[in-house]
C-alpha cells in the first residue's frame, strides 16, 4: 500500500490518503476528525485498519490535488551522512559511527513542488535518499526488532547548500524548502527487505548517482538501534538514511543546481520523486 500527504486547492483543505492508479482515496474524510493527516493516524491507530479501504473507489484524480512532504511536520527528522561506502571514499571519511545530522521540518517539500535554491550559493548540491518514516514509539530498541517500528519509505532529495556545510552538517542542509520529500509512503509490508532496493538520483534526466541499499554502511535496522538509544522515536519521527556517491561537489568539474534544473529520486518499490529548483 502507499499513503500520501495532499493539499485540495479548489476546498482549501489538506488530507492524507491512498494512493491509486488514477489518484487517492481520501482517509480523512473516512476516518474522521480524529485523524486529520498521515502523522496524527500513525500516532493514534494501526495501519492494518486501512485494509478495509485499500480497494476503495478513488475521491480525486492527481490533478485535482497537490502531493505534501509524506508527513508534513515530523517531531524529529534525523538524517545519516555518509552512509554509502562511494560517499565515504569521495569525502574521505573514516569514522566508524554513523554521522548524524538533523533537519528541521520548514526544510521540507512535496513531490513537483519547488525545490528552493538560495540566492546566496552557487553550489546548490543534490543527495537522493530513502527515508524511513517510523509507525510506532521506539525506545533503546534493538537492531534485531527495529524494522517492527517502521510504518513505510520514501524517496528524499537532501539538498545541500555545500558552501555553508563546513563540519556542521546542520547548516547546509535547513534552508527553506530544500528537502523534497515524497512522492508517498510505500508501507513497509510492501518493501520486505529495506536492504535490497536500488536507489538513483537523474539531473535533467541525467542519471547522477546509482547505487542499492545493500550497500549502506549501517542499515535502517542499526541506525533505529543508533538513535532510538539516546532519542525516543514518535509516529511520524522520520530518518534520512544516507546518499550514494556522485555528488556534484565532488565531480570533475563541479555539478550543481539551478532555477530551472529537474532532479528525481527513483526508489524501488517506492516510486520518483520530481522537483524543479525554484
Amino acid at each position: 500500500m502507499q499513503l500520501c500527504s495532499f493539499y485540495l486547492p479548489d476546498q482549501q483543505r489538506k488530507s492524507f490518503g491512498i494512493v491509486q492508479s488514477t489518484g487517492v482515496t481520501d482517509l480523512s474524510q473516512r476516518l474522521g476528525g480524529h485523524c486529520p493527516d498521515l502523522k496524527t493516524f500513525l500516532q493514534n491507530s494501526s495501519l492494518a485498519d486501512l485494509a478495509a479501504f485499500q480497494d476503495s473507489a478513488t475521491d480525486y484524480p492527481f490533478s485535482a490535488i497537490q502531493l505534501l512532504p509524506v508527513i508534513e511536520n515530523p517531531g524529529k527528522i534525523f538524517c545519516v551522512g555518509m552512509n554509502y561506502g562511494d560517499k565515504r571514499k569521495e569525502f574521505d571519511q573514516t569514522s566508524d559511527a554513523p554521522t548524524l545530522f538533523i533537519r528541521f521540518a520548514d526544510s521540507l517539500t512535496g513531490h513537483e513542488s519547488a525545490l528552493k535554491k538560495p540566492v546566496t550559493t552557487q553550489e546548490f548540491d543534490y543527495e537522493g535518499e530513502m527515508a524511513v518514516i517510523i509507525g510506532k514509539a521506539a525506545h533503546r530498541v534493538a537492531a534485531a526488532d527495529a524494522l517492527e517500528y517502521v510504518a513505510g519509505y520514501s524517496c528524499f532529495m537532501d539538498a545541500t547548500v555545500r558552501d555553508m556545510q563546513f563540519t556542521w552538517f546542520t547548516a547546509g542542509k535547513n534552508w527553506p524548502e530544500t528537502g523534497g520529500f515524497g512522492p508517498w509512503m510505500t508501507t513497509a509490508d510492501a518493501i520486505g527487505d529495506p536492504q535490497q532496493l536500488e536507489i538513483r538520483t537523474f539531473l535533467n534526466q541525467r542519471e547522477v548517482q546509482h547505487d542499492n541499499t545493500r550497500n549502506m554502511v549501517h542499515s535502517v535496522a542499526a541506525i533505529i538501534e543508533y538513535v532510538s538509544a539516546f532519542s525516543p522515536l514518535a509516529p511520524g519521527d522520520v530518518i534520512i538514511t544516507g546518499s550514494p556517491g556522485g555528488v556534484g561537489k565532488k565531480r570533475l568539474p563541479p555539478l550543481f543546481m539551478f532555477p530551472g534544473d529537474v532532479v528525481e529520486v527513483e526508489i524501488e518499490k517506492i516510486g520518483r520523486l520530481r522537483n524543479v529548483i525554484g
